[in-house]
């Protein structure tokens, strides 16, 4: 996975943040605490003519020749991974070196010190749109919230037809109950349900998916967050662009976690599935997404405290706003994290 631009610590100097363009590092370091600018750094003036010396006296056998580096440090002015010109119309640029530092291999290859094929130990975690991804814990408990709420609904809307359901299968398994209790496995004579008892459950089953899907995709489609999201602090982006979900997007995301509930009737098989895309992105790197997310082409991320929805001074778990308090109840933790930080 191409890493993408931004500011990044630089592993040759843990003490200094560097702008990554996706190829190598540009523009000067800066201190690893100091916030770093938007976008890439300025442009570098182009380097005054150096006056004329006189020739560099020879050097002795086995010594690096006059403006080679030494052994472990890069070229002047090298940009990191080195890249060979891609072909006429590439000049390189001045100042540049006409081929890869000594002991590097054809073609390029990793900056002194760098492990090969990628960056030193554990690559920078990615960022959606300038914005972590959502921890697995966050998302369960968004889900929990939303599971209660479309429980409540179904209780409401769907509870005659349960109750119903009910009186139909009671008599048979308060028969089994029975006889297992007195040691017989027989099953002649047993009372059987009716046959609107099968209707019931598909009539039951139908409802709860209509309640799901009215409770979460129009949500989703208008601001890429159920209530239980909201609460939590997460929402659903497009790994396009930063811009609402749309409701055709959010319908093919809820149809491949929803629509299995129609399944439920068939032994659970339904429930399986829906277990599977749920621990999906316990599995998935490096966005972590669900089932459902690579269908819709979406990423699940945390939104920072700041941005969260806010109501007469509270944020949307019900803690005041940052941007509400007093100047002197502020501390360094309300802003966020400069882009570029490995969580």
């Amino acid at each position: 996975m191409s890493v993408e631009p931004g500011w990044y610590v630089d592993p040759a100097d843990p003490d200094t943040r560097r702008y990554w363009d996706g190829e190598g590092w540009i523009g000067a370091p800066i201190p690893v605490d100091d916030v770093p600018p938007e976008g890439p750094p300025p442009a570098e003036p182009p380097p005054a003519p150096a006056p004329t010396s006189p020739p560099a006296p020879v050097s002795a056998p086995g010594a690096p020749a006059a403006g080679q580096p030494l052994p472990g440090q890069p070229y002047p002015g090298q940009h990191y991974p080195w890249q060979p010109p891609q072909g006429p119309g590439h000049p390189q640029a001045p100042g540049q070196p006409q081929g890869p530092p000594p002991g590097w291999p054809p073609g390029g290859g990793p900056p002194p010190g760098w492990p090969p094929g990628g960056w030193p130990g554990r690559p920078p975690e990615p960022r959606p749109h300038g914005l972590p991804l959502a921890g697995f814990g966050a998302r369960l408990v968004a889900r929990l919230i939303d599971f209660v709420i479309v429980f409540a609904l179904n209780a409401v809307v769907n509870g005659w037809f349960v109750w119903r359901l009910v009186q139909e299968v009671t008599p048979y398994w308060r028969e089994v109950f029975r006889r297992a209790m007195a040691g017989d496995s027989s099953t002649e004579g047993l009372p059987q349900p009716s046959e609107q008892a099968g209707g019931l459950q598909v009539v039951i089953l139908l409802i709860a998916t209509a309640l799901w899907l009215a409770y979460e995709v129009p949500t989703m489609a208008s601001g890429g967050q159920t209530f239980g999201k909201r609460l939590v602090g997460v929402k659903v982006l497009p790994m396009s662009a930063d811009e609402p979900l749309g409701f055709g997007r959010a319908l093919r995301r809820w149809n491949t976690l929803g629509l299995p509930t129609l399944l439920w009737y068939c032994c659970g098989l339904g429930l399986l599935l829906q277990l599977v895309d749920a621990l999906s992105p316990l599995f998935d790197h490096p966005l972590r997404q669900a089932l459902h997310d690579k269908r819709a082409q979406t990423v699940v991320v945390q939104l920072p405290r700041a941005d969260r929805t806010t109501t007469n001074g509270r944020t949307t778990d019900g803690r005041t706003s940052p941007d509400d308090r007093a100047p002197d109840d502020r501390t360094p933790d309300d802003r966020t994290d400069p882009s570029g930080d490995t969580p």
